[in-house]
């Protein structure tokens, strides 16, 4: 993942990423992780979005990694929580309040005693960001940092010979080939994106639903 790129997205202040409003998908489908209130949600790469909000004010304990901390000081400020700030190591800062964490940090220096057990992650902005080169490194540090809890994942499908990311279009067989040998994979939902890939280029979005598998590859 190329950090200097995102931290001057975040300084320039230029996220046009950032919905407005909790992600669609969200709030219509993850009922099907069949996670109560109260459960632990892990969203990697997570920027400042507003579908923490959504999960904050549904009753989730949140925990977050994020590479700017300009983001994460305003996720804090848009909720109107004070967070406690705290430095794990040189390289991993954390933000806590009122039911959220969030770590300020490159997401490779996340161990599973810092997270602690995750009840679901939702993975909106994390796999999509990355290019394929970065991807099957990615997924295996999920899995491990997570201990294989349940995926609520959204991706792009698009042709990428047209566009470069990100969001970098992730197809069937790239979700199967990262994460086959771990889970079984359930497609929620697949919907065209209105007005396309960055106004660009026609593409769908594709919820899925990854559940722990009993035998692991």
């Amino acid at each position: 993942m190329d950090a200097e790129f995102w931290l001057a997205k975040w300084d320039r202040n230029e996220i046009g990423f950032h919905a407005q409003h909790p992600h669609d998908g969200l709030v219509q489908y993850f009922s099907t992780v069949c996670a109560p209130p109260g459960s632990h949600v892990f969203v990697p790469l997570c920027g400042k979005t507003l579908d923490i909000h959504w999960l904050v004010k549904k009753g989730y304990t949140v925990s977050g990694v994020e590479l700017s901390r300009r983001a994460v000081e305003q996720l804090f400020d848009e909720l109107e929580i004070q967070p406690v700030i705290s430095s794990l190591t040189t390289d991993v800062t954390v933000f806590e309040g009122d039911g959220l964490r969030i770590f300020v940090a490159d997401i490779f220096a996340l161990t599973p005693s810092m997270l602690g057990q995750v009840d679901a992650v939702y993975d909106r902005a994390a796999l999509v960001a990355l290019p394929a080169a970065s991807r099957a490194e990615y997924a295996q540090l999920l899995v491990g940092l997570s201990q294989c809890a349940t995926q609520f994942l959204i991706c792009v499908e698009y042709d990428q010979t047209k566009l470069s990311g990100p969001p970098f279009a992730v197809m069937e067989s790239d979700v199967e080939h990262y994460y086959a040998g771990y889970y079984s994979i359930k497609s929620i939902s697949r919907y065209p994106v209105a007005n396309g890939i960055k106004g660009k280029v026609p593409g769908y979005e594709h919820i899925w639903l990854l559940k722990p598998s009993e035998v692991r590859s």
